[in-house]
């Protein structure tokens, strides 16, 4: 069974939450903005930490209300290696071994240029159930050349 899977994102327009941290007053909004967007099949933030501090993305839709202190980017999307395991526990150095092992075995490479994104998949419910939430870490990736 392989525990790595590759995803490729396309390009589309996200919502930024701009640079910020936990606990501040701007992220925290950004955080009730879109916890208040209706639930999908599969959840649309995505985090990633540049910078010395994170940026929160939602994926924009047409006709979405957005705060004034959030702008709608750019997203270049492209192909990410794909893993799961339980949120704020996460072993890094197991877990990128196991990606670069993956990778090597199937023809791809680490892409540096673009960021690391984090994303919950744990509904309330299921975190309710289990006690903890799982992460999907989206690694970017390449064509081996």
């Amino acid at each position: 069974m392989q525990s790595v899977r590759i995803y490729e994102m396309p390009a589309c327009k996200m919502v930024s939450s701009g640079k910020g941290m936990f606990g501040e007053e701007k992220f925290d909004k950004f955080d009730q903005w879109l916890s208040a967007q209706k639930r999908g099949m599969f959840p649309k933030d995505f985090l990633y930490w540049a910078d010395g501090g994170f940026y929160w993305l939602y994926l924009w839709e047409e006709g979405m209300v957005i705060p004034s202190e959030f702008e709608v980017i750019d997203f270049q999307g492209g192909l990410y290696a794909v893993a799961t395991d339980i949120d704020q526990k996460t072993d890094k150095k197991l877990l990128n071994a196991e990606v670069d092992t993956f990778l090597k075995e199937n023809g791809f490479e680490r892409e540096p240029s673009r960021p690391e994104l984090g994303n919950i998949i744990t509904s309330p419910a299921v975190r309710e159930i289990m006690g903890y939430e799982q992460m999907d870490y989206y690694i970017p990736v390449k064509a081996r050349l």
